[in-house]
């Protein structure tokens, strides 16, 4: 027989058991309903979770993506921030909440958080590319060609990283730079440098890619 002590322990493990195991009940369901294509109980689902569980990671990013769907991109921030604290050592989420804020127009503030994300993950290749885009919105042109040329050598096939990039240089006016971009990009992507060529002007480069049809 349990003595009255050893029940209270038991109760009051059942109710942690039960504060960790509903929240996950109701993000399972919130991704159900996803997969569904129901986003109100999505939301429904994935905001209760978050009621019982706050800083509950998951659930945040699930909510947040429905929000960015929708283009609710300050909706989407708040969430991901809450993600964030949650899980301060997840990159990923980092680099989404940079992507959500770069969409809301919040640039400088969408620069801290890929710098967070690539702090965190050097290699995490995207998060070096949303970052170029934005400090090159920005006008700052150096610092976006130092985060595009990590992008790049992380991604040495990417065409965009490398249109990017040589785009960058052009605009710092650094043509031999632009050159050796466009003779990497034409190895494996010729279309992507024949556009490269024409929107940096460099004609002299132009019967590298005659043979294409347009």
């Amino acid at each position: 027989m349990l003595t009255w002590s050893t029940e209270i322990v038991c109760v009051a493990h059942a109710k942690v058991m039960l504060g960790w195991v509903e929240p996950w009940m109701h993000y399972l369901r919130g991704r159900l309903f996803a997969l569904l294509r129901s986003e109100a109980g999505a939301m429904r689902e994935f905001s209760l979770a978050l009621r019982l569980r706050p800083g509950f990671a998951r659930a945040a990013c699930a909510l947040a993506a429905v929000h960015a769907r929708h283009g609710r991109y300050r909706l989407a921030e708040e969430c991901l921030e809450i993600a964030c604290r949650g899980e301060p050592r997840n990159a990923a989420i980092f680099y989404n909440l940079g992507y959500v804020r770069e969409r809301a127009g919040e640039l400088a503030r969408a620069i801290e958080a890929f710098a967070e994300a690539v702090r965190l993950d050097p290699k995490l290749d995207r998060a070096w590319y949303g970052m170029g885009l934005a400090y090159a919105a920005l006008g700052r042109h150096r610092e976006g060609a130092r985060a595009l040329e990590e992008a790049a050598t992380l991604q040495p096939e990417n065409p965009f990283a490398w249109y990017q990039l040589g785009m960058a240089y052009h605009t710092l006016a650094e043509p031999e730079k632009v050159r050796e971009v466009i003779h990497h990009v034409l190895r494996f992507n010729p279309r992507m440098a024949r556009r490269l060529i024409r929107d940096t002007g460099a004609s002299d480069l132009a019967h590298l890619v005659r043979f294409l049809d347009d």
